[in-house]
Protein backbone atom coordinates (compact mmCIF):
# COMPACT_ATOMS: atom_id res chain seq x y z
CA UNK A 1 0.00 0.00 0.00
CA UNK A 2 1.21 3.51 -0.76
CA UNK A 3 2.26 5.98 1.08
CA UNK A 4 -0.78 8.41 0.08
CA UNK A 5 -2.86 5.88 0.34
CA UNK A 6 -2.07 4.56 3.82
CA UNK A 7 -2.38 8.45 5.32
CA UNK A 8 -5.96 8.45 3.30
CA UNK A 9 -6.84 5.26 5.31
CA UNK A 10 -6.02 6.36 8.03
CA UNK A 11 -7.66 9.79 8.20
CA UNK A 12 -10.72 7.62 7.03
CA UNK A 13 -10.30 5.55 10.17
CA UNK A 14 -9.89 8.55 12.32
CA UNK A 15 -13.14 9.96 11.51
CA UNK A 16 -15.11 6.59 12.01
CA UNK A 17 -13.80 6.54 15.43
CA UNK A 18 -14.82 10.39 15.83
CA UNK A 19 -18.59 9.49 14.77
CA UNK A 20 -18.64 6.61 16.56
CA UNK A 21 -17.71 8.33 19.68
CA UNK A 22 -20.15 11.33 19.00
CA UNK A 23 -22.75 8.54 18.66
CA UNK A 24 -22.07 7.33 21.94
CA UNK A 25 -21.21 10.16 24.02
CA UNK A 26 -24.79 12.07 22.82
CA UNK A 27 -26.20 15.02 22.07
CA UNK A 28 -23.91 17.28 24.71
CA UNK A 29 -22.17 16.70 28.13
CA UNK A 30 -25.15 18.95 29.10
CA UNK A 31 -27.86 16.41 28.02
CA UNK A 32 -26.04 13.50 30.14
CA UNK A 33 -25.91 15.69 33.14
CA UNK A 34 -29.19 16.64 33.09
CA UNK A 35 -30.38 12.71 32.61
CA UNK A 36 -27.47 12.15 36.16
CA UNK A 37 -29.27 15.29 37.57
CA UNK A 38 -32.95 12.80 37.01
CA UNK A 39 -31.50 9.90 39.13
CA UNK A 40 -31.44 7.98 35.92
CA UNK A 41 -28.14 6.51 33.75
CA UNK A 42 -27.67 6.92 30.10
CA UNK A 43 -28.57 4.25 27.60
CA UNK A 44 -25.12 2.91 27.40
CA UNK A 45 -24.52 3.42 31.13
CA UNK A 46 -27.56 0.76 31.68
CA UNK A 47 -26.43 -1.57 28.77
CA UNK A 48 -22.89 -1.75 30.48
CA UNK A 49 -24.73 -3.17 34.01
CA UNK A 50 -27.17 -5.28 32.43
CA UNK A 51 -24.84 -7.14 30.49
CA UNK A 52 -21.18 -9.29 30.90
CA UNK A 53 -18.08 -6.59 30.50
CA UNK A 54 -17.16 -5.88 27.27
CA UNK A 55 -19.88 -8.76 25.46
CA UNK A 56 -21.75 -5.80 23.86
CA UNK A 57 -22.02 -5.37 20.17
CA UNK A 58 -23.90 -2.45 19.21
CA UNK A 59 -25.87 -2.05 15.52
CA UNK A 60 -27.01 0.44 13.49
CA UNK A 61 -24.45 3.24 16.04
CA UNK A 62 -24.93 5.89 13.03
CA UNK A 63 -28.73 5.59 11.84
CA UNK A 64 -30.71 8.60 11.80
CA UNK A 65 -33.96 10.13 10.74
CA UNK A 66 -35.14 11.03 7.47
CA UNK A 67 -38.04 13.40 8.46
CA UNK A 68 -38.04 17.20 7.46
CA UNK A 69 -40.85 18.51 8.98
CA UNK A 70 -41.39 20.83 11.30
CA UNK A 71 -37.43 21.67 11.83
CA UNK A 72 -36.22 18.08 12.08
CA UNK A 73 -34.05 18.76 9.12
CA UNK A 74 -32.04 20.58 11.38
CA UNK A 75 -31.89 18.11 14.01
CA UNK A 76 -30.40 14.33 13.00
CA UNK A 77 -28.33 13.26 15.79
CA UNK A 78 -27.42 9.54 15.20
CA UNK A 79 -28.61 6.71 16.90
CA UNK A 80 -32.33 8.51 16.78
CA UNK A 81 -32.69 7.89 20.50
CA UNK A 82 -32.32 4.49 20.43
CA UNK A 83 -28.93 1.98 21.07
CA UNK A 84 -29.52 -1.85 19.93
CA UNK A 85 -27.28 -4.76 19.97
CA UNK A 86 -26.31 -8.01 22.01
CA UNK A 87 -24.03 -9.12 24.13
CA UNK A 88 -24.14 -11.77 27.19
CA UNK A 89 -25.78 -12.14 30.68
CA UNK A 90 -23.42 -14.89 32.37
CA UNK A 91 -22.22 -15.86 29.14
CA UNK A 92 -25.27 -16.86 27.12
CA UNK A 93 -26.76 -14.52 24.21
CA UNK A 94 -28.90 -11.58 25.26
CA UNK A 95 -30.96 -8.81 22.59
CA UNK A 96 -31.23 -5.50 24.01
CA UNK A 97 -32.96 -2.13 23.22
CA UNK A 98 -32.70 0.79 25.32
CA UNK A 99 -34.62 4.32 24.77
CA UNK A 100 -32.05 7.54 24.64
CA UNK A 101 -33.96 9.80 26.74
CA UNK A 102 -31.03 12.70 25.83
CA UNK A 103 -32.18 12.12 22.12
CA UNK A 104 -35.67 13.60 20.98
CA UNK A 105 -36.54 12.70 25.03
CA UNK A 106 -37.00 9.78 23.52
CA UNK A 107 -39.47 9.26 21.32
CA UNK A 108 -40.04 6.67 18.70
CA UNK A 109 -39.74 8.00 14.73
CA UNK A 110 -39.85 5.72 11.78
CA UNK A 111 -36.13 4.86 11.58
CA UNK A 112 -36.21 4.68 15.72
CA UNK A 113 -38.85 1.62 15.20
CA UNK A 114 -36.78 0.31 12.61
CA UNK A 115 -34.10 -1.02 14.70
CA UNK A 116 -36.08 -2.07 17.39
CA UNK A 117 -38.02 -4.29 14.51
CA UNK A 118 -34.29 -5.23 13.19
CA UNK A 119 -33.22 -5.91 16.85
CA UNK A 120 -36.18 -8.13 17.29
CA UNK A 121 -36.39 -9.96 14.68
CA UNK A 122 -32.78 -11.03 15.44
CA UNK A 123 -33.74 -11.82 18.79
CA UNK A 124 -36.26 -14.75 17.44
CA UNK A 125 -33.90 -16.02 14.78
CA UNK A 126 -31.50 -16.79 17.11
CA UNK A 127 -34.07 -17.93 19.97
CA UNK A 128 -32.76 -15.21 23.00
CA UNK A 129 -34.13 -13.30 25.29
CA UNK A 130 -34.56 -9.61 24.53
CA UNK A 131 -34.68 -7.12 27.16
CA UNK A 132 -36.05 -3.54 26.63
CA UNK A 133 -34.84 -0.59 28.68
CA UNK A 134 -37.76 1.61 28.42
CA UNK A 135 -37.05 5.38 29.25
CA UNK A 136 -39.21 7.32 26.20
CA UNK A 137 -41.95 9.69 25.37
CA UNK A 138 -44.15 7.95 23.64
CA UNK A 139 -44.43 8.69 19.32
CA UNK A 140 -42.56 11.27 17.78
CA UNK A 141 -45.52 13.95 17.28
CA UNK A 142 -43.04 15.67 14.43
CA UNK A 143 -43.38 12.48 12.15
CA UNK A 144 -46.75 11.84 12.69
CA UNK A 145 -48.55 8.41 11.48
CA UNK A 146 -45.28 6.77 10.59
CA UNK A 147 -44.54 7.17 14.29
CA UNK A 148 -47.42 4.98 15.33
CA UNK A 149 -46.80 2.63 12.53
CA UNK A 150 -43.56 2.01 14.44
CA UNK A 151 -45.34 1.45 17.54
CA UNK A 152 -47.93 -1.25 15.47
CA UNK A 153 -44.38 -3.05 14.09
CA UNK A 154 -43.54 -3.52 17.64
CA UNK A 155 -46.86 -4.71 18.96
CA UNK A 156 -46.64 -7.58 16.67
CA UNK A 157 -43.40 -8.71 17.27
CA UNK A 158 -43.98 -9.04 20.86
CA UNK A 159 -47.03 -10.96 20.38
CA UNK A 160 -45.56 -13.26 17.81
CA UNK A 161 -42.23 -13.68 20.15
CA UNK A 162 -44.80 -14.50 22.83
CA UNK A 163 -44.09 -17.80 24.54
CA UNK A 164 -41.05 -18.13 21.91
CA UNK A 165 -38.33 -16.15 23.49
CA UNK A 166 -38.40 -14.55 27.16
CA UNK A 167 -38.86 -10.50 26.81
CA UNK A 168 -38.25 -8.84 29.69
CA UNK A 169 -39.78 -4.73 29.78
CA UNK A 170 -37.67 -2.54 32.47
CA UNK A 171 -39.09 0.79 32.99
CA UNK A 172 -36.36 3.52 33.38
CA UNK A 173 -38.30 6.36 32.73
CA UNK A 174 -41.35 7.72 31.28
CA UNK A 175 -43.97 5.67 29.08
CA UNK A 176 -46.73 6.57 28.46
CA UNK A 177 -49.80 6.18 25.83
CA UNK A 178 -49.51 3.12 23.12
CA UNK A 179 -46.29 2.29 23.90
CA UNK A 180 -47.27 0.99 27.43
CA UNK A 181 -48.66 -1.85 25.60
CA UNK A 182 -45.67 -3.09 24.55
CA UNK A 183 -44.32 -4.04 28.21
CA UNK A 184 -47.99 -5.25 28.69
CA UNK A 185 -47.55 -8.02 26.45
CA UNK A 186 -43.69 -9.06 27.17
CA UNK A 187 -43.34 -11.53 30.13
CA UNK A 188 -42.30 -9.85 32.94
CA UNK A 189 -42.22 -5.68 33.97
CA UNK A 190 -39.48 -4.21 36.21
CA UNK A 191 -39.47 -1.00 37.41
CA UNK A 192 -37.43 1.71 39.26
CA UNK A 193 -39.44 3.78 42.43
CA UNK A 194 -40.03 7.64 41.18
CA UNK A 195 -38.01 7.68 38.19
CA UNK A 196 -40.30 5.12 36.05
CA UNK A 197 -44.39 5.86 35.07
CA UNK A 198 -46.31 4.27 33.14
CA UNK A 199 -49.91 4.94 31.82
CA UNK A 200 -52.67 5.26 28.91
CA UNK A 201 -53.53 8.92 29.59
CA UNK A 202 -51.40 11.43 31.97
CA UNK A 203 -52.30 13.44 34.73
CA UNK A 204 -53.14 16.41 32.61
CA UNK A 205 -55.23 14.19 30.70
CA UNK A 206 -57.13 12.49 33.58
CA UNK A 207 -57.96 15.77 35.25
CA UNK A 208 -59.74 17.31 32.17
CA UNK A 209 -61.43 14.76 31.22
CA UNK A 210 -62.73 13.50 34.94
CA UNK A 211 -61.82 16.56 37.33
CA UNK A 212 -59.39 14.25 39.51
CA UNK A 213 -56.45 15.59 40.70
CA UNK A 214 -53.19 13.34 40.63
CA UNK A 215 -49.58 13.15 40.77
CA UNK A 216 -47.45 10.78 37.86
CA UNK A 217 -46.37 8.51 40.29
CA UNK A 218 -50.16 8.15 42.00
CA UNK A 219 -50.99 7.56 38.33
CA UNK A 220 -48.81 5.09 37.03
CA UNK A 221 -46.07 4.94 39.52
CA UNK A 222 -43.62 1.45 40.10
CA UNK A 223 -45.74 1.39 43.55
CA UNK A 224 -48.58 1.59 42.06
CA UNK A 225 -48.03 -0.93 39.44
CA UNK A 226 -46.78 -3.54 41.86
CA UNK A 227 -49.28 -3.48 44.38
CA UNK A 228 -52.47 -1.96 42.50
CA UNK A 229 -52.76 -2.92 38.72
CA UNK A 230 -50.48 -5.66 38.99
CA UNK A 231 -48.71 -4.31 35.73
CA UNK A 232 -45.11 -4.30 37.33
CA UNK A 233 -43.61 -7.56 38.69
CA UNK A 234 -40.90 -6.37 39.99
CA UNK A 235 -39.83 -2.69 41.85
CA UNK A 236 -36.52 -1.41 42.82
CA UNK A 237 -35.51 1.85 44.85
CA UNK A 238 -32.33 2.21 42.06
CA UNK A 239 -31.32 1.32 38.37
CA UNK A 240 -28.11 -0.99 39.40
CA UNK A 241 -30.34 -3.17 41.64
CA UNK A 242 -33.26 -3.43 39.25
CA UNK A 243 -30.76 -4.38 36.24
CA UNK A 244 -29.46 -6.86 38.89
CA UNK A 245 -32.39 -8.75 39.64
CA UNK A 246 -32.76 -8.78 35.74
CA UNK A 247 -30.00 -10.41 35.10
CA UNK A 248 -30.81 -12.66 37.89
CA UNK A 249 -34.02 -13.89 36.06
CA UNK A 250 -32.65 -14.30 32.91
CA UNK A 251 -30.07 -16.89 34.81
CA UNK A 252 -32.97 -19.06 35.64
CA UNK A 253 -34.68 -18.88 31.95
CA UNK A 254 -34.38 -20.74 28.84
CA UNK A 255 -32.97 -18.57 25.82
CA UNK A 256 -36.24 -20.41 24.05
CA UNK A 257 -39.03 -22.57 24.18
CA UNK A 258 -36.83 -24.94 22.88
CA UNK A 259 -34.15 -25.21 25.62
CA UNK A 260 -34.60 -26.05 29.25
CA UNK A 261 -33.56 -23.29 31.99
CA UNK A 262 -29.93 -24.04 33.29
CA UNK A 263 -28.92 -26.01 35.81
CA UNK A 264 -26.93 -24.75 38.51
CA UNK A 265 -25.09 -27.12 40.73
CA UNK A 266 -25.80 -27.10 44.09
CA UNK A 267 -23.76 -27.91 47.36
CA UNK A 268 -27.36 -28.08 49.17
CA UNK A 269 -27.96 -31.75 49.08
CA UNK A 270 -31.07 -33.50 47.92
CA UNK A 271 -31.84 -35.60 50.72
CA UNK A 272 -31.56 -32.68 53.15
CA UNK A 273 -34.47 -32.72 55.66
CA UNK A 274 -37.03 -30.32 56.41
CA UNK A 275 -37.65 -31.07 60.21
CA UNK A 276 -37.98 -27.28 60.50
CA UNK A 277 -41.24 -26.92 58.50
CA UNK A 278 -42.98 -28.61 61.48
CA UNK A 279 -42.18 -25.52 63.62
CA UNK A 280 -43.16 -22.96 60.38
CA UNK A 281 -46.52 -25.22 59.88
CA UNK A 282 -49.24 -25.07 62.85
CA UNK A 283 -51.08 -28.24 63.16
CA UNK A 284 -54.15 -25.63 64.09
CA UNK A 285 -55.64 -25.34 60.39
CA UNK A 286 -57.01 -21.87 61.31
CA UNK A 287 -53.81 -20.43 62.04
CA UNK A 288 -51.63 -18.24 59.70
CA UNK A 289 -48.07 -18.65 59.09
CA UNK A 290 -45.81 -16.86 55.98
CA UNK A 291 -45.39 -19.53 53.13
CA UNK A 292 -42.58 -17.97 52.22
CA UNK A 293 -40.47 -19.56 54.87
CA UNK A 294 -41.98 -22.67 53.38
CA UNK A 295 -40.44 -22.16 50.19
CA UNK A 296 -37.35 -20.98 52.08
CA UNK A 297 -36.77 -24.01 53.80
CA UNK A 298 -37.40 -26.21 50.64
CA UNK A 299 -35.48 -24.73 47.65
CA UNK A 300 -31.69 -24.90 47.31
CA UNK A 301 -30.01 -22.72 49.38
CA UNK A 302 -32.86 -20.53 50.25
CA UNK A 303 -32.68 -18.90 47.72
CA UNK A 304 -36.02 -17.82 45.59
CA UNK A 305 -37.34 -15.39 43.32
CA UNK A 306 -41.06 -13.74 43.96
CA UNK A 307 -42.81 -12.55 41.04
CA UNK A 308 -45.06 -9.98 41.71
CA UNK A 309 -44.66 -9.74 45.22
CA UNK A 310 -46.89 -6.49 46.39
CA UNK A 311 -49.79 -7.69 44.27
CA UNK A 312 -52.21 -10.79 45.35
CA UNK A 313 -50.49 -11.24 48.24
CA UNK A 314 -52.63 -14.42 49.32
CA UNK A 315 -50.28 -16.22 46.30
CA UNK A 316 -47.00 -16.78 45.72
CA UNK A 317 -45.20 -17.72 42.58
CA UNK A 318 -41.73 -17.66 42.77
CA UNK A 319 -38.86 -19.12 40.62
CA UNK A 320 -36.56 -21.39 42.34
CA UNK A 321 -34.07 -24.37 42.07
CA UNK A 322 -34.47 -27.86 43.57
CA UNK A 323 -31.35 -29.64 43.33
CA UNK A 324 -29.81 -27.16 40.91
CA UNK A 325 -32.85 -27.54 38.18
CA UNK A 326 -35.20 -24.36 38.06
CA UNK A 327 -39.07 -24.85 39.01
CA UNK A 328 -41.69 -22.55 39.20
CA UNK A 329 -43.54 -22.85 42.33
CA UNK A 330 -47.24 -21.33 43.14
CA UNK A 331 -48.60 -21.47 47.08
CA UNK A 332 -51.48 -20.16 48.89
CA UNK A 333 -50.45 -17.61 51.48
CA UNK A 334 -52.24 -18.02 54.66
CA UNK A 335 -51.11 -15.19 56.08
CA UNK A 336 -53.58 -12.97 53.76
CA UNK A 337 -56.91 -13.47 53.58
CA UNK A 338 -56.51 -17.12 55.01
CA UNK A 339 -55.08 -18.10 51.39
CA UNK A 340 -58.10 -17.76 49.68
CA UNK A 341 -58.50 -17.62 46.11
CA UNK A 342 -59.96 -14.19 44.53
CA UNK A 343 -59.71 -12.37 41.60
CA UNK A 344 -56.23 -10.90 41.67
CA UNK A 345 -54.50 -14.41 42.71
CA UNK A 346 -56.32 -16.37 39.83
CA UNK A 347 -55.17 -13.89 37.32
CA UNK A 348 -51.33 -13.69 38.92
CA UNK A 349 -51.20 -17.22 39.31
CA UNK A 350 -52.68 -18.23 35.94
CA UNK A 351 -50.53 -15.91 34.30
CA UNK A 352 -47.40 -17.51 35.67
CA UNK A 353 -48.05 -21.10 35.46
CA UNK A 354 -48.45 -19.92 31.58
CA UNK A 355 -45.43 -18.46 31.78
CA UNK A 356 -43.70 -21.50 33.84
CA UNK A 357 -45.37 -23.79 30.94
CA UNK A 358 -44.11 -21.56 27.95
CA UNK A 359 -40.41 -21.99 29.02
CA UNK A 360 -40.52 -25.77 29.99
CA UNK A 361 -40.03 -24.29 33.81
CA UNK A 362 -41.76 -27.21 35.96
CA UNK A 363 -44.79 -26.39 38.62
CA UNK A 364 -44.40 -26.94 41.85
CA UNK A 365 -47.71 -26.48 43.88
CA UNK A 366 -47.96 -25.58 47.28
CA UNK A 367 -51.25 -26.04 48.54
CA UNK A 368 -53.27 -24.64 51.53
CA UNK A 369 -56.05 -23.16 50.59
CA UNK A 370 -59.81 -22.71 52.04
CA UNK A 371 -61.55 -21.97 49.11
CA UNK A 372 -62.54 -19.25 47.00
CA UNK A 373 -63.22 -15.42 48.59
CA UNK A 374 -67.02 -15.27 48.76
CA UNK A 375 -68.73 -12.00 48.18
CA UNK A 376 -70.69 -9.80 45.88
CA UNK A 377 -68.27 -7.93 44.96
CA UNK A 378 -65.95 -10.92 43.80
CA UNK A 379 -69.08 -12.98 42.16
CA UNK A 380 -70.03 -9.27 40.24
CA UNK A 381 -66.70 -9.19 39.39
CA UNK A 382 -66.16 -12.49 37.57
CA UNK A 383 -64.62 -14.50 39.73
CA UNK A 384 -66.24 -17.85 37.98
CA UNK A 385 -64.57 -16.00 35.01
CA UNK A 386 -60.77 -14.89 36.20
CA UNK A 387 -60.93 -18.66 38.52
CA UNK A 388 -61.36 -20.22 35.27
CA UNK A 389 -58.32 -18.45 34.35
CA UNK A 390 -56.23 -20.15 36.63
CA UNK A 391 -57.75 -23.49 36.30
CA UNK A 392 -57.31 -23.50 32.38
CA UNK A 393 -53.84 -22.10 32.57
CA UNK A 394 -52.89 -25.64 34.64
CA UNK A 395 -55.19 -27.71 32.59
CA UNK A 396 -53.21 -26.77 29.53
CA UNK A 397 -49.71 -27.17 30.85
CA UNK A 398 -48.11 -29.83 30.14
CA UNK A 399 -44.49 -29.30 32.31
CA UNK A 400 -43.68 -31.86 35.21
CA UNK A 401 -46.76 -30.75 37.73
CA UNK A 402 -46.37 -31.86 41.42
CA UNK A 403 -48.91 -30.89 43.96
CA UNK A 404 -47.78 -30.96 47.84
CA UNK A 405 -50.83 -30.38 50.01
CA UNK A 406 -49.70 -29.11 53.20
CA UNK A 407 -53.29 -28.46 55.40
CA UNK A 408 -56.33 -27.36 53.66
CA UNK A 409 -57.53 -28.09 50.58
CA UNK A 410 -61.33 -27.04 50.12
CA UNK A 411 -63.99 -27.42 47.16
CA UNK A 412 -63.10 -25.94 43.51
CA UNK A 413 -60.33 -24.30 45.46
CA UNK A 414 -58.58 -27.62 45.74
CA UNK A 415 -59.22 -28.97 42.40
CA UNK A 416 -57.77 -25.65 40.90
CA UNK A 417 -54.65 -26.07 42.86
CA UNK A 418 -53.31 -28.66 40.32
CA UNK A 419 -55.41 -31.59 41.60
CA UNK A 420 -54.74 -34.80 40.56
CA UNK A 421 -57.74 -34.96 38.56
CA UNK A 422 -57.09 -31.66 36.25
CA UNK A 423 -53.67 -33.71 35.83
CA UNK A 424 -51.23 -33.10 38.19
CA UNK A 425 -48.22 -35.69 37.68
CA UNK A 426 -47.72 -36.78 41.58
CA UNK A 427 -49.38 -35.80 44.06
CA UNK A 428 -48.32 -35.41 47.46
CA UNK A 429 -49.90 -34.67 51.19
CA UNK A 430 -48.39 -34.12 54.77
CA UNK A 431 -50.87 -35.95 57.69
CA UNK A 432 -52.11 -32.73 58.20
CA UNK A 433 -53.78 -32.86 55.29
CA UNK A 434 -57.80 -32.13 54.89
CA UNK A 435 -58.97 -32.54 51.43
CA UNK A 436 -62.80 -31.80 51.57
CA UNK A 437 -65.57 -30.37 49.85
CA UNK A 438 -65.21 -27.64 52.64
CA UNK A 439 -64.68 -27.63 56.16
CA UNK A 440 -66.25 -29.73 58.63
CA UNK A 441 -68.50 -27.00 60.93
CA UNK A 442 -69.74 -25.78 57.57
CA UNK A 443 -70.13 -29.36 55.86
CA UNK A 444 -72.04 -30.38 59.12
CA UNK A 445 -74.56 -27.43 59.00
CA UNK A 446 -75.67 -28.58 55.86
CA UNK A 447 -75.78 -32.38 56.25
CA UNK A 448 -76.83 -32.46 59.82
CA UNK A 449 -79.29 -29.50 59.58
CA UNK A 450 -82.44 -30.43 60.69
CA UNK A 451 -80.96 -32.77 63.10
CA UNK A 452 -79.16 -30.14 64.63
CA UNK A 453 -82.07 -27.77 64.54
CA UNK A 454 -84.33 -30.27 66.66
CA UNK A 455 -81.79 -31.23 69.21
CA UNK A 456 -82.50 -30.72 72.78
CA UNK A 457 -78.99 -29.43 72.96
CA UNK A 458 -78.05 -28.36 69.12
CA UNK A 459 -74.53 -26.82 69.76
CA UNK A 460 -73.45 -30.51 71.88
CA UNK A 461 -74.84 -32.69 68.71
CA UNK A 462 -73.16 -30.18 66.35
CA UNK A 463 -70.18 -30.71 67.91
CA UNK A 464 -70.65 -34.41 67.28
CA UNK A 465 -71.68 -34.46 63.57
CA UNK A 466 -67.78 -32.41 63.25
CA UNK A 467 -66.80 -34.55 65.05
CA UNK A 468 -68.17 -37.32 62.79
CA UNK A 469 -67.43 -35.63 59.62
CA UNK A 470 -63.47 -35.33 60.19
CA UNK A 471 -63.49 -39.34 61.37
CA UNK A 472 -65.70 -39.92 57.98
CA UNK A 473 -64.03 -37.71 55.51
CA UNK A 474 -61.67 -35.20 56.61
CA UNK A 475 -58.78 -37.53 57.95
CA UNK A 476 -55.35 -37.53 55.84
CA UNK A 477 -55.25 -40.89 54.58
CA UNK A 478 -59.29 -40.80 52.79
CA UNK A 479 -58.16 -38.86 49.27
CA UNK A 480 -55.13 -41.57 49.43
CA UNK A 481 -57.21 -44.74 49.72
CA UNK A 482 -59.00 -43.19 46.36
CA UNK A 483 -55.60 -42.40 44.43
CA UNK A 484 -56.33 -38.77 44.34
CA UNK A 485 -53.18 -38.40 46.45
CA UNK A 486 -50.00 -40.30 45.59
CA UNK A 487 -48.40 -40.82 49.13
CA UNK A 488 -48.54 -39.42 52.33
CA UNK A 489 -45.11 -38.20 53.59
CA UNK A 490 -43.20 -36.47 56.79
CA UNK A 491 -42.92 -32.74 56.51
CA UNK A 492 -39.24 -33.59 56.83
CA UNK A 493 -38.51 -35.00 53.76
CA UNK A 494 -40.55 -32.91 51.80
CA UNK A 495 -37.27 -31.30 49.76
CA UNK A 496 -36.24 -35.05 49.09
CA UNK A 497 -39.41 -36.17 47.48
CA UNK A 498 -40.23 -32.92 45.35
CA UNK A 499 -37.06 -33.15 43.99
CA UNK A 500 -37.23 -37.28 43.40
CA UNK A 501 -40.23 -36.93 41.93
CA UNK A 502 -39.10 -34.18 39.34
CA UNK A 503 -36.44 -36.06 38.51
CA UNK A 504 -38.27 -38.80 37.75
CA UNK A 505 -40.47 -36.57 35.11
CA UNK A 506 -37.78 -35.11 33.70
CA UNK A 507 -38.44 -36.52 30.45
CA UNK A 508 -42.02 -35.92 30.30
CA UNK A 509 -43.67 -35.64 27.10
CA UNK A 510 -47.36 -35.04 26.58
CA UNK A 511 -49.27 -35.14 23.44
CA UNK A 512 -51.66 -32.33 22.86
CA UNK A 513 -54.42 -31.90 20.07
CA UNK A 514 -54.24 -30.93 17.19
CA UNK A 515 -55.71 -26.98 16.92
CA UNK A 516 -54.72 -23.99 15.93
CA UNK A 517 -55.01 -22.49 19.59
CA UNK A 518 -57.25 -22.78 22.87
CA UNK A 519 -59.64 -20.31 23.83
CA UNK A 520 -58.86 -19.59 27.21
CA UNK A 521 -61.04 -17.38 29.66
CA UNK A 522 -59.76 -13.94 29.41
Amino acid sequence: MSEALAVGFDSRLEELREIKEAARRGPDDAATARQHDRGKLTAHERIELLLDPGSFTEIESLRRHRATAFGLEHRKPYSDGVVCGWGTVYGRTVFVYAHDFRIFGGALGEAHAQKIHKVMDLAAAAGAPLVSLNDGAGARIQEGVTALAGYGGIFQRNTRSSGVIPQISVMLGPCAGGAAYSPALTDFVFMVRETSQMFITGPDVVHAVTGEEITQNGLGGADVHASTSGVAAFVYDDEPSCLEDVRYLISLLPSNNNEVPPVEPTADPADRRTDKLLEVVPTDSARAYDMCAVIEEIVDDGEFLQVHAGWATNVVCALARLDGQVVGIVANQPATLAGVLDIEASEKAARFVQTCDAFNIPLVTLVDVPGFLPGVDQEHGGIIRHGAKLLYSYCNATVPRVQMILRKAYGGAYIVMDSRSIGADVSLAWPTNEIAVMGAEGAANVIFRREINAADDPEAVRRQKIKEYKTELMHPYYAAERGLVDDVIEPGRTREMLIRSLAMLRAKHADVPARKHGNPPM
